[in-house]
């Protein structure tokens, strides 16, 4: 194996609230125009839009001072190769850490909390700015961590889904799904908007 500074880091970020509003609408005024509209506070996104580029600045700086690094969006995640010995950083909700175990194949992945009093942060139990000596440590395979085990939900189709914590099997729309449950001898009819497992 590579010297631990020669690892790579791909840091795996999301789009602000407010960027993709800016994607849909063009312009601030207009996102702005749309989002009092809906009755909702438009400072609450500058607010959490500007404390994610603070979070992204002090993470950056970390990664520029590692070296070898690569930012990804998480919509590039389903095509994106991960190296066997890549150190995944995300930087996000807890949401983007779930996602992003989905396409690891046992890379290091550490979950970076870009705004700890908008977000509890299960999966985030670091700041921007543990990342230079977490990466470090990491590299030097000095760092405890917690191997996760995923969930697989496979259909007749070949279709699968893989899930950290939990599935949901139901329709992606609000109606109801009709199932029914067995365990042993025991069945039972049900309806609702689908399972979690």
């Amino acid at each position: 194996m590579d010297a631990p500074a020669d690892r790579k880091i791909v840091l795996v970020t999301r789009k602000t609230r407010l960027e993709d509003l800016l994607i849909r609408f063009h312009t601030i005024a207009q996102a702005k125009f749309y989002i009092k509209h809906m009755g909702a506070d438009f400072a609450d996104y500058l607010q959490e839009h500007e404390s994610y580029q603070v979070a992204m600045r002090v993470t950056l700086e970390s990664l520029e001072e590692w070296g070898r690094y690569q930012r990804i969006d998480r919509s590039f995640l389903p095509n994106f190769l991960f190296a066997p010995d890549d150190i995944v950083v995300a930087l996000g909700q807890d949401g983007l850490v779930a996602n992003t175990i989905k396409y690891l194949d046992g890379q290091p992945l550490i979950g970076v909390n870009p705004d700890t009093y908008r977000y509890d942060g299960v999966l985030l139990p670091f700041e921007p700015r543990d990342l230079k000596l977490l990466v470090v440590e990491t590299a030097s395979n000095q760092r405890e961590y917690k191997a996760v085990t995923m969930a697989k939900a496979a259909l007749s189709d070949g279709q699968v889904l893989y899930a950290v914590n939990d599935l949901f099997i139901g329709p992606k729309s609000h109606t109801s799904a009709r199932y029914e449950i067995e365990f042993g001898k025991q069945k039972e009819i049900q309806s609702s908007s689908g399972v979690i497992v």
